[in-house]
């Protein structure tokens, strides 16, 4: 029971880097790897040590010590964020990006048919693919689809949002770039505002 009594004290240390990562927020991926090497990896070191201490006096059949067993052997998957400012700490913008599908599960339980369901996924895989480049999904599906038929098969690639994005901004004067690019962003906040799973 004193063992369990300090793991919830030692739960500050998470809560410490998470506070430290909400600090961090917007840095370079480069200025965030600095910020954890020099603030979060002597915590996350202090709490493995912890661990690891803690689970040496424990029963091999208490619920804490299966508890941290099952955190020590996906250590390294667990830390790999203290070596690449890439890594994000939590996983809050993947879940907020599966709620879509969450939501829209029981709608396409009725997709008509197996092949249905297959278009509908691949659908879904261009909007996502689209709003994931900062691509507003309907002006891209619209222009595609206007285009696709004359478009040389050869170059379909040339279609997908990363290339077409460039194209358009390209095919833009220099004083509409910007321009273009804050209707982008626009389109893309007030897409997520009138429907939050888009």
């Amino acid at each position: 029971m004193q063992v369990a009594r300090v793991a919830l004290a030692r739960s500050a240390d998470r809560t410490d880097c998470s506070n430290a990562e909400r600090e961090f927020n917007g840095a370079t991926a480069e200025q965030r790897l600095a910020l954890r090497q020099e603030r979060v990896k002597p915590l996350v070191g202090e709490f493995e040590g912890w661990m690891r201490a803690a689970r040496a006096r424990l029963s091999h059949h208490a619920d804490l010590a299966r508890a941290i067993d099952y955190m020590l052997k996906r250590w390294p998957a667990f830390t790999r964020f203290l070596d690449n400012g890439r890594v994000c700490l939590s996983n809050n913008a993947v879940e907020r990006a599966l709620r879509g599908i969450a939501l829209g599960r029981r709608a396409w339980l009725f997709a008509g048919s197996d092949r249905g369901g297959e278009r509908a996924a691949a659908m879904y895989t261009l909007i996502a693919t689209a709003k994931l480049n900062g691509v507003d999904p309907q002006a891209w599906l619209a222009n595609v689809m206007h285009r696709i038929a004359d478009h040389p098969a050869s170059q379909l690639h040339g279609l997908l949002p990363w290339h077409w994005k460039i194209r358009h901004i390209r095919a833009l004067p220099p004083d509409n770039i910007a321009a273009f690019a804050g209707c982008l962003r626009c389109t893309r906040m007030n897409a997520s505002i009138k429907n939050p799973h888009w």
